[in-house]
């Protein structure tokens, strides 16, 4: 099979080994791959976890269909149309285990299911699991105009939020987070923003903010932020260091977790799966749950594509199809 690996020289297409599926894992012919940060990373050579190098497939993000199933497996057949977010992602076959798949709901395209198995993990396990939402709070997003960002702004609004906030630095992606469920958008270069967060929430901050950002804005987040609340931090595309006001993280009572998944379990994986898809199916299939689709490439042109997100110039996903 044709797969996207990281070679001494660079990232190259290049033949790889078919694997059969064992124990638990499922076979799938892989129809679309969605883009992610973290694929640009590794193509650096970049570990993610324990995983990277050279040698290594990149790639984390497919939908397709079933070829084969392996011992063990009940929940899944040969034929079904499914999505997840995996490893080796970027390949014309993937073997996952099956704990990690998602169905493809009924009528919707192999390149618009593959926008959303990162995106409703993660932002369904920092939202519900880690930051404890209840239907009526407040929710915030920092980096809202990113692909998992968009989905985190619907998930809340879904889930019944009062109101949803979200940060863009870019005008335009800013202007079109109103479409995607944002009551409320900010540009978080702007250093007034915690004071206009506070002035919408009529001086009493948010309930949670998943900050996807970290670095510049985690002092502005923590005055943002109401007695008692709590901060996700998910990503750190501002940077992974920065001044930290411990003084108002105590005055203001925070709770600041921390979550990735290149520390859990293949079961916890799976678990926050589980949970993800029996909050978030139902509103996937009814199509409350959307992605903007910025451009699709063919599978051979994957370095154009990746050189499209590496220029920062996309509003929601970039889709390579097999």
């Amino acid at each position: 099979m044709r797969a996207y690996i990281l070679t001494d020289q660079g990232p190259a297409m290049r033949d790889a080994a078919k694997v059969p599926p064992k124990q638990g894992q499922v076979q799938v012919k892989v129809a679309a791959n969605a883009l992610n940060r973290v694929d640009l990373a590794m193509s650096t050579g970049a570990l993610h976890g324990a995983r990277g190098g050279i040698g290594t497939v990149l790639g984390s993000e497919w939908s397709g269909t079933i070829e084969a199933v392996g011992p063990g497996v009940t929940d899944y057949k040969e034929g079904d149309r499914v999505m997840g977010a995996s490893a080796s992602a970027f390949a014309e076959y993937v073997v996952v285990h099956a704990a990690h798949v998602l169905a493809i709901p009924d009528g919707m395209s192999f390149e618009d299911a593959t926008c959303f198995p990162v995106g409703l993990r993660t932002m369904h396990d920092a939202i519900v699991t880690v930051g404890k939402f209840q239907s009526g709070q407040t929710v915030m997003i920092q980096g809202a105009s990113s692909g998992v960002g968009i989905l985190g702004l619907q998930i809340a609004k879904v889930l019944g939020a009062k109101s949803v906030i979200g940060s863009s630095t870019n005008t335009a992606r800013r202007a079109r987070l109103a479409e995607y469920g944002c009551d409320f958008a900010f540009d978080s270069h702007d250093d007034g923003w915690p004071d206009k967060v506070l002035e919408h929430t009529n001086s009493v901050g948010v309930d949670l903010i998943v900050d996807q950002v970290s670095g510049p804005v985690v002092n502005g987040n923590m005055r943002a932020t109401r007695l008692e609340g709590r901060i996700v931090n998910v990503g750190r595309l501002g940077g992974t260091r920065s001044e930290f006001n411990a003084d108002l993280h105590a005055l203001r009572r925070i709770h600041y977790l921390g979550v990735t998944f290149r520390t859990r379990t293949l079961d916890e994986i799976g678990e926050v799966n589980r949970r993800a898809n029996a909050d978030l199916a139902g509103p996937l299939a009814d199509g409350k749950l959307k992605m903007p689709v910025d451009e699709v490439f063919p599978f051979a042109q994957v370095e154009q594509a990746m050189g499209k997100m590496a220029r920062n110039q996309h509003f929601g996903k970039i889709v390579l199809k097999h």
